[in-house]
């Protein structure tokens, strides 16, 4: 390549056309991070030649650098207008040509001709010698830009008022008013002519670009790719366009017939939308772009290698960049559409439940790769099956509260499964993958498991409110599927607590001590405490006692909770509670329906039967004989469980607190390392410890991995 340093006079001056490939990104730059510094820059050197003493010998103004453009120069037949193509450095040519456009405006009205005729030549070829109408500006810009850079280079005509708020646009009314202010256009004319004049000079000599000329052989990409770039950032997008057109124009493609069939959506406004990813902002498609390598690559693609993966993993394997680049087409409409997926719909479903609600974005490539092949490729039944089990995996151990830090790798794990069997059997392959899984950070919940692992839970606390109402809502769409009765769970709704959490105002005459207190705290988090209403209750009105005789003879009213929740009635959730619990609402009513809730949800979420996890924990710290206890509970375990066992059958008192060095004093050696991590362990039914639990007729409760504690409450007290 060849690089020197000229000055618009020369880059401009003559009959050349500088021609933005279609395959770059639209004109973005703005006001505050380059227009108006440039302007800044190009006033200061204006004002120093207006002050600069005249003369021979007298002190040159120095130039301001603008930077660095890179220009390919694909042969021109004789006749036409040369033609330059921009590699890189198309924001800083059109920002420059709409400066120099605008000031060629100002000075036409308030300078001299000489002047305005100077300025002219760097916007305008000679009309004569072109073929069509567009080939008189020096600059093209790409397809999306090119009827508001027209509209605001052409001085003659008013801008239509669909154009008005374009950025390339609103740039050119921007330099245009500042050197109408600048040249004080309302003060002496003479005033006015000489700062135009020392504008026009110092937009055409006294500004300095390194143009950078590409030759035969010289690789435009990698060019591309490690020059620096004033103000705005290209996007891995970017990037990667240019990369996939420079690879399709050296394969002898239409890039053009490419550009418009398969990427010119992908410039819009709405991809290059930053949306939140965590706790930053991200372009959309860049966002996209990382998902759909992640499910072609099967591999993990960190968001700072977008660009680089797909250059080095992806290209190199690609014969027909036409198929790649119809089907990076083709999944990002997929991916748009997510949000609007029929809500009755398995795929429906699973994008609100999952991406939505449990906010799970890491299994984006999944749904991405089921809806991408067409029904004669993997059937509507395969599909379905295949959500659905990912959804009951998810979704039960969020209800568990099991670790999700090994999302990313069972996905990407599923996906190869799923490359290798072919999308036909999708459904079987990922149940089957999914039962298989042994790992404490993987195993599929059983049912035992959520049942017991939703009694005492406090789901209220436990799971995010999104999450929470998401299950409530599945609990109401299935209780009207029973019913037979038209329509989903609106979202949205608020998630109340039957028996309020300020309990004791009103509720707490049954309660005769502290300890029973405690229990009673940790009762109204529970799942079976809580449904949803159309909006927030007034505390007041939440607070108050169940009936309405009750709030009567107390004083607060006419009406009593049932009969404010009677007011949501059309949600069948409150019609079960009001019309089930006619006089009260009490512990029991709660723990009642707590389980009868755990149940549904097993039936929304299924599991196949017959196959609990064995996780890899249990199989190898707690392969122990067992044998009948002659407390009557079959299954506690011999060796160390057999004391615990022993230690809590000759207690007295319904309750008793203790940490989890306590146990270890009566067991003699230590617990599991799943007991310090994992929480369900001590509610299972399935291992050794629960086991000796129930033999002793206890059952844990309260436990807190954090202070290593945990509550035993005999049976059927809690």
């Amino acid at each position: 390549m060849k690089a020197q340093t000229l000055s618009p006079a020369n880059i401009f001056g003559y009959d050349v056309r500088y021609v933005v490939p279609l395959f770059q990104r639209p004109y973005i730059w703005n006001e505050e991070d380059q227009w108006d510094p440039l302007w800044q820059d190009v006033r200061r050197v204006a004002e120093q030649l207006l002050e600069a003493p005249a003369g021979y010998g007298a002190p040159a103004v120095p130039p301001h650098f603008l930077g660095a453009i890179v220009i390919d120069q694909p042969s021109t037949p004789t006749g036409y207008v040369a033609v330059r193509h921009i590699v890189d450095g198309q924001q800083r040519l059109t920002t420059l040509q709409v400066l120099l456009d605008a000031a060629q405006y100002v000075t036409e009205a308030y300078g001299t001709p000489m002047d305005a005729q100077a300025l002219r030549v760097l916007v305008l070829n000679t009309a004569a010698i072109t073929q069509q109408s567009h080939e008189v500006y020096k600059v093209w810009p790409t397809d999306r830009d090119q009827a508001a850079f027209v509209a605001a280079m052409d001085n003659d005509t008013v801008v239509p008022a669909a154009l008005a708020s374009s950025t390339i646009v609103r740039s050119h009314e921007f330099f245009a008013g500042q050197i109408t202010d600048w040249a004080d256009v309302t003060g002496e004319p003479d005033k006015t002519r000489a700062r135009l004049n020392a504008l026009a000079r110092a937009l055409r000599e006294h500004l300095k670009i390194v143009v950078i000329d590409l030759e035969p052989g010289d690789n435009a990409q990698v060019i591309f790719e490690t020059l620096n770039h004033r103000g705005v950032p290209l996007l891995a997008a970017d990037l990667i366009k240019n990369l996939v057109f420079q690879v399709a124009e050296a394969q002898g493609s239409d890039v053009v017939n490419l550009y418009k069939r398969y990427w010119s959506s992908l410039d819009s406004d709405y991809w290059r939308q930053r949306i939140a990813r965590g706790r930053q902002f991200v372009p959309r498609i860049d966002i996209f772009v990382n998902y759909w390598l992640v499910m072609r690559l099967l591999r993990e693609v960190p968001s700072d290698r977008i660009f680089a993966d797909f250059r080095d993993h992806l290209i190199p394997e690609v014969e027909d960049i036409e198929q790649l680049l119809a089907d990076l087409s083709r999944d990002a409409k997929t991916f748009a559409a997510m949000g609007s997926l029929r809500p009755d719909s398995a795929a429906g479903q699973f994008q609100y439940r999952i991406l939505q609600a449990m906010d799970s974005a890491a299994v984006t490539p999944f749904l991405l790769w089921m809806l991408q092949w067409d029904e004669s490729e993997l059937p509507a039944g395969q599909r379905d099956k295949a959500l659905r089990c990912l959804e009951s995996w998810l979704v039960r151990r969020a209800l568990c509260r099991l670790t999700s830090k090994d999302v990313n790798r069972l996905i990407l794990d599923l996906l190869r499964e799923l490359a290798a069997d072919g999308p036909a059997t999708a459904g079987d392959t990922t149940e089957a993958f999914l039962l298989t899984q042994r790992a404490d950070s993987r195993f599929w919940p059983s049912d035992n498991m959520l049942q017991e692992s939703l009694t005492d839970a406090p789901a209220y606390t436990a799971l995010l409110r999104p999450r929470l109402r998401m299950v409530l809502e599945a609990l109401e769409d299935q209780r009207r599927t029973e019913k037979s009765e038209p329509g989903r769970c609106p979202r949205n709704l608020t998630v109340e607590h039957v028996m309020p959490r300020a309990w004791r105002e009103h509720w707490g005459g049954d309660v005769v001590d502290e300890v029973q207190a405690v229990h009673r705290d940790a009762l109204v988090e529970t799942l079976g405490n809580l449904t949803l209403v159309n909006h927030h209750l007034n505390p007041a009105l939440s607070n108050r006692p169940w009936t309405d005789a009750e709030a009567v003879g107390r004083g607060l009213g006419s009406t009593g909770k049932r009969s404010e929740l009677l007011k949501h009635s059309t949600l069948k959730l409150n019609a079960d509670l009001v019309s089930g619990n006619p006089e009260a609402w009490t512990e029991a009513a709660i723990r009642e329906r707590t389980s009868r809730l755990a149940r549904k949800l097993a039936q929304i979420w299924p599991r196949p039967e017959g196959t609990d996890p064995v996780r890899l924990s249990d199989a190898q710290s707690e392969a122990q004989p067992t044998l009948s206890t002659d407390a009557g509970h079959p299954g506690a375990t011999a060796g160390k469980y057999q004391a615990l066992t022993a230690w809590l059958g000759s207690q007295t008192v319904e309750s008793l607190l203790a940490t989890f060095d306590d146990v270890e004093d009566v067991l003699g050696s230590p617990l599991p390392a799943s007991a310090r991590t994992n929480l369900p362990y001590w509610y299972s039914t399935s291992n050794p410890l629960g086991a000796a639990l129930r033999a002793a007729g206890y059952k844990p409760t309260g436990v807190n991995l954090t202070t290593e504690e945990v509550t035993f409450v005999r049976m059927g007290t809690l």
